[in-house]
């Protein structure tokens, strides 16, 4: 038997929506062992890179993230997550990401963990230009300014100069403008497919392509060093889904500046596992550059939660304030 909407204390069916997409702890909690996943898998190639092909490796943590992405979307969605008209669109974020991480693979090949992480965090800011030139997106002086100081601790963790600027930074930078991209495409895409449409889609296509790496080379791995590359991958598809449940249980301005943690997590991995013990130049361009995007986002949180005016109210409140101030003077007031 239902309750009367105009029962107190009676929950309509949006308020239990609502309740449900803001138990913000929870998400936290989703957001930060995801950030937590993604260091420790990351840190798993680095090592297995200094072993094994590039390929090999790519493969290996892209198939076991498929399956482990498969086994939790499918069960769940079925089959019918895979239907979709838009091919084309899928092909070609697929593309992108697979760039993208093949960019990550070389740069954390040579770049201590901290470093390529915390290029990578440039990504927002690229994002953000990029909308500007694609989605001919408005930008206030706020973002421009943000942008601009992000690009300045950019190029104080790559510290460019003659013979500085290592071809590691430059395949960061280039992950950072490639998953920009990528974020761009799911933004114009998340309008008719759902997260789990573009979670498979994507994960099929770079699983097919890493699969093509593996002509470039193979050595036969230990079997430890094999559980290891599943485990990285299995860890990999974990990590997305709690990303993307950290954003089903609250608002993106409440779990998105804890991504910033995985860059603590890499700093301490690397230290610990490499020795690699971060330059301050790493330290204060990594602190500007978190601090640019977590602006941009509060300004772009602003911006969505501010209430549309009309343009006739809009017109009538200004011709009102004319007014009055027209009024004060004339009063002397």
């Amino acid at each position: 038997m239902g309750y009367p909407a105009n029962r107190a204390g009676a929950m309509t069916v949006a308020d239990v929506v609502a309740a449900g997409r803001n138990q913000v702890p929870l998400g936290i909690a989703y957001m930060v062992g995801s950030t937590a996943m993604f260091a420790g898998g990351n840190a798993v190639v680095k090592w297995q890179l200094a072993s094994y092909p590039l390929g090999e490796v790519a493969f290996g943590r892209t198939q076991f993230a498929f399956l482990t992405a498969a086994a939790i979307v499918l069960p769940r969605a079925g089959w019918t997550v895979l239907r979709t008209r838009r091919y084309r669109e899928h092909l070609q974020r697929g593309l992108s990401q697979f760039g993208s991480m093949l960019c990550w693979l070389l740069a954390v090949s040579v770049l201590s963990l901290g470093s390529a992480t915390a290029i990578g965090f440039a990504a927002p800011l690229f994002t953000t230009l990029l909308s500007i030139v694609i989605l001919k997106e408005k930008v206030g002086i706020h973002r421009w300014s943000a942008l601009i100081v992000g690009f300045v601790g950019v190029l104080i963790i790559t510290h460019p100069g003659p013979g500085a600027l290592t071809y590691g930074a430059l395949f960061a930078l280039a992950n950072a403008v490639l998953i920009s991209t990528v974020a761009i495409a799911i933004r114009r895409m998340s309008m008719t497919e759902s997260p789990e449409t573009l979670t498979l889609y994507q994960m099929i296509i770079m699983t097919l392509f890493t699969a093509g790496l593996m002509a470039f080379g193979f050595r036969a791995p230990h079997w430890s060093d094999a559980l290891m590359i599943a485990l990285a991958g299995v860890g990999n598809g974990i990590a997305q889904f709690w990303w993307t449940r950290s954003l089903s249980f609250a608002p993106p301005s409440a779990v998105v500046p804890f991504n910033y943690l995985s860059l603590v997590w890499a700093t301490i991995l690397g230290f610990a596992v490499w020795g690699d013990v971060p330059t301050p130049g790493l330290l204060v361009g990594s602190a500007i550059v978190v601090a640019s995007g977590l602006y941009i986002l509060w300004r772009e949180t602003l911006r969505r939660h501010r209430p549309a005016i009309p343009a006739p109210q809009r017109a009538q409140t200004h011709r009102a304030g004319c007014e009055e101030y027209s009024g004060k003077r004339q009063t002397g007031s």
